[in-house]
């Protein structure tokens, strides 16, 4: 009896080791991943044989087999084979090329166009990754900004907006998807966004104008002139100023005062060809924004009262109105108070334009010969926002072929 029970343990034990084994051997399998390469699947290389998991037909479907001594124990995988050559496996697709010829840079935005690779079948989706460099070559250096990714793309292009060209270039890349896998990133691209980056100049900013980065706030402080009943006329003597007052003889004082709520950009314009865009924000009362020549205008101009300055008024204080102003003459413009302001300025060919951006509309275009480097020129009675600060070369202007037919 002793006998017996010790040949039964034995034969338990031996019977738990095999369990174990065949639980390792199970677990190894259920380890594996999909997306096998069709066909050759056992003199496949073990990377892509590690890619496809057999296990629930393993589970379902194989039959094991032990010898009388639990000493050998073997697997069929013949059915599996057969059913496995059986099924249509999808392959990685390969990288999409860029289409340079079809990518845009316009309007604070760029839109990537690509084409797929042929005979990678059906592509789900596609994942784009865009970041901004200072050069165009050496794209993967170390020190560039990370990635931004957009994804689940299913067109072959996308646009990018919203983005702010403060560096000369913004470089991308694209990816396709289908159901098994996603492939490897196409050729990194980049996008020239040459940058016209101006702020506000402080020195130059009324004493009741607030800067704070990109925005501008009109805070008064209480002085006479401030009643809004007033602000809706202007100062039809602001065109004369004080002869003591004249930008030649201020003595180093360069901010702005009075009734001429102004402030300058801090970047001159000497040729080629600039955009940039306003917009207020909240309650906006008044504004005033275009150009004009720094060492021509007093500290109590206001835009567009004299030669030296060109801008669009816009004000919905009392009534709307909407003007082009210069050289103490307004135009008044029959259209709604825009609520982007859009201003295209080449110093070249002496072209001023104003757009409504959000409804993609010319509203005024000043032709006139620039003698003089021009600033960017604001005058404000509300809060505003500057933004989309840029330039376009000659070969890519924003406005000149879509505008000039309205």
């Amino acid at each position: 009896c002793l006998f017996q029970q010790e040949a039964l343990r034995r034969i338990i034990n031996t019977l738990a080791n095999k369990n174990e084994e065949l639980q390792h051997f199970l677990d190894s399998v259920d380890g594996t991943q999909t997306g096998l390469q069709p066909h050759p699947l056992l003199s496949a290389p073990p990377p892509a044989v590690a890619r496809v998991t057999m296990a629930p037909a393993f589970r379902m479907a194989t039959r094991p087999a032990v010898s009388e001594n639990m000493s050998q124990f073997t697997v069929d995988f013949i059915g599996e084979k057969a059913g496995l050559l059986r099924l249509n496996f999808l392959p990685v697709p390969r990288a999409p090329e860029i289409d340079v010829s079809s990518c845009v840079v316009r309007d604070n935005s760029i839109t990537v166009a690509w084409r797929p690779s042929d005979g990678d079948g059906p592509i789900e989706r596609y994942d784009l990754e865009h970041r901004k460099a200072n050069r165009s070559g050496a794209l993967r250096a170390a020190g560039e900004a990370s990635w931004e990714k957009i994804s689940d793309i299913t067109d072959t292009q996308v646009t990018l907006s919203g983005l702010k060209f403060d560096s000369p270039f913004v470089v991308v890349r694209v990816r396709a998807r289908n159901k098994a896998a996603a492939g490897d990133f196409s050729e990194p691209v980049a996008m020239e966004t040459k940058a016209f980056t101006f702020g506000f100049d402080t020195a130059t900013a009324h004493a009741e104008l607030k800067i704070q980065g990109d925005m501008v706030t009109w805070e008064p402080q209480g002085v006479k002139g401030h009643d809004a009943r007033l602000r809706g006329k202007e100062n039809k003597n602001s065109a004369t100023p004080s002869p003591n007052k004249t930008a030649g003889s201020r003595g180093g004082r360069e901010r702005f005062a009075g009734e001429a709520y102004t402030v300058l950009g801090d970047q001159e314009i000497n040729g080629g060809c600039h955009y940039w865009e306003l917009r207020p924000l909240a309650d906006w009362k008044s504004l005033s924004v275009g150009v004009a020549y720094r060492g021509s205008l007093g500290r109590f101009y206001q835009l567009g009262k004299s030669s030296a300055s060109w801008c669009l008024y816009a004000s919905q204080w009392l009534q709307s109105a909407l003007a082009a102003k210069h050289g103490n003459r307004a135009k008044a413009l029959d259209w709604p108070l825009p609520q982007r302001i859009g201003v295209y300025c080449d110093h070249d060919n002496g072209e001023l334009m104003f757009i409504d951006v959000d409804r993609l509309r010319l509203l005024h275009v000043f032709r006139n010969r620039f003698l003089q480097p021009l600033v960017p020129a604001f005058t404000v009675s509300t809060t505003v926002l500057l933004q989309c600060v840029k330039t376009f070369s000659h070969s890519n202007l924003l406005y000149c072929d879509s505008y000039n037919s309205l």
